[in-house]
């Protein structure tokens, strides 16, 4: 069983800056990327960012330049920096996992975290 915990989301207003983490504990054997989603009142969940165990990251076009994702690979966990936030950064923002275990290729999901930006 795979756990992913999310933290730090809230309200913020726009231009301001919010940094999610997601902690990832359990039965996980090699981590292959990591990443974060979001999903917006009456819309379709939607990738951000992503980061390999290479440490390549892919963005969006909307929020490159804005939002950075790393991730720390002795605690499992991934973070998101957003700056310059904008109202349509608004969304439930969900942590994914791929990773490799006992030969089976899984992925998990987190919770969601809600982030609110006020114009």
């Amino acid at each position: 069983q795979v756990q992913l915990v999310e933290y730090g989301g809230g309200l913020v207003q726009a231009g301001g800056s919010l940094r999610l983490s997601c902690a990832a504990s359990g039965s996980i054997g090699d981590i292959n990327a990591m990443a974060w989603y979001r999903q917006a009142p009456g819309n379709q969940r939607e990738w951000v960012a992503s980061i390999t165990i290479g440490g390549r990251t892919d963005y969006l076009d909307s929020v490159k330049g804005r939002f950075t994702i790393s991730r720390d690979g002795a605690k499992n966990t991934v973070y998101l920096r957003m700056n310059s936030l904008r109202p349509e950064d608004t969304a439930v923002y969900y942590c994914y996992l791929d990773h490799t275990t006992g030969g089976w290729a899984l992925d998990a999901w987190g919770q969601g975290t809600l982030v609110t930006v006020s114009s």
